[in-house]
């Protein structure tokens, strides 16, 4: 019997087209490809400068990795860089289908394990359970907790987020085809606008994903032309990021609630997305419908999946009351590419 076939680790290809490799991981769902090696040196002398410098010099990279035929319109990527903060283990770009997002929690979650198993931080005791992984993000330096068993990850990790904050609740927003939307917007590392399906005449659990797609884009487009987004510590963080849709179960209750995130170019989470999530808290926690350390249970209406969260402690963000939030999810390894 003939043995097993042997193939070169690369396939040929052009030399001028440096070869990237990579990690593929999803968390609830949610895809995430890690750039092992390969992308040129993104240039700055801090990580929102290094954004700014991908941007601008290296957008081929993000297209070779997110489109087709690598990639897909929903794929998510994230290029690891040194960060200039000194309790960071590591600096991360975040990469979806139409630029450069300021935070991704389902990242950061997925992030955790792959730092902990790649030796990207110090090995914890061998009875640890838990280990740091300070990530810092371009919206701040944010911490993950990853289970762990003998030095390695088992799947489970938890993250800090920076301060979240409402910036603007119950106001009402011109939405075409739909009239005026009582709407929200809550920052957890990004902005998105909330809204309750039902407002729209939906139905977020069993609705078609391309008419709540069509909804969300609506109420995007309506809130970046009515309203202003701040940020107190940044330009470079103040834009929407997307809309999240709800099944308008804010009031506390152990059953999961449920809602789905249309963000960047009509990019759809498969998770119940960790950012989104972050701001949610924030939001129930601004309006007295939460207390601190209270867990509630949010679901994707793409695919079920589940996590968790809870406001941990409150915070300041520039003049807004906040609160840091607890994120809890399960990262996966589906696919590791030379």
């Amino acid at each position: 019997m003939a043995g097993p076939l042997t193939v070169p680790r690369l396939p040929p290809h052009d030399p001028g087209t440096p070869a990237l490799s990579v990690v593929d991981m999803h968390t609830g769902g949610e895809p995430l490809r890690i750039v092992l090696a390969g992308c040129p040196e993104v240039v700055g002398p801090t990580l929102l400068a290094k954004r700014r410098y991908m941007r601008q010099h290296l957008d081929h990279v993000r297209r070779r990795l997110m489109f087709e035929p690598r990639g897909h319109r929903d794929m998510y990527g994230a290029v690891l860089v040194p960060s200039e903060l000194p309790d960071a283990h590591l600096g991360v770009l975040f990469l979806n289908n139409e630029g450069y997002s300021s935070m991704c929690g389902h990242a950061v979650l997925a992030l955790g394990r792959f730092a902990l198993d790649f030796g990207l931080v110090p090995a914890p005791p061998a009875d640890a359970r838990e280990a740091l992984v300070n990530i810092h993000c371009p919206c701040g330096l944010v911490a993950a907790f990853v289970e762990c068993e003998g030095g390695r990850s088992r799947g489970p990790v938890r993250f800090h987020s920076v301060p979240a904050f409402v910036l603007a609740a119950d106001f009402l927003v011109d939405v075409p085809g739909h009239g005026k939307v009582v709407v929200d917007v809550a920052y957890g590392g990004a902005f998105y606008a909330f809204v309750s399906a039902e407002k729209l005449g939906l139905d977020v659990c069993s609705a078609k994903t391309r008419d709540l797609v069509a909804a969300a884009s609506a109420v995007t487009e309506a809130v970046k032309a009515q309203f202003k987004i701040n940020h107190p510590d940044s330009e470079d963080l103040a834009f929407l990021y997307g809309t999240i849709l709800t099944d308008g179960k804010d009031t506390y209750s152990e059953e999961p609630t449920t809602n789905i995130c249309v963000f960047a170019d009509e990019q759809v989470d498969r998770s119940p997305t960790g950012s989104g999530v972050t701001a949610r808290i924030a939001l129930q926690y601004h309006k007295g419908l939460l207390e601190l350390n209270q867990t509630r249970a949010f679901k994707s209406s793409a695919t079920g999946s589940v996590f968790t969260g809870k406001a941990v402690r409150e915070a300041k963000c520039g003049d807004f009351k906040a609160v840091i939030v607890e994120v809890s999810g399960r990262a996966h390894y589906t696919e590791y590419l030379m």
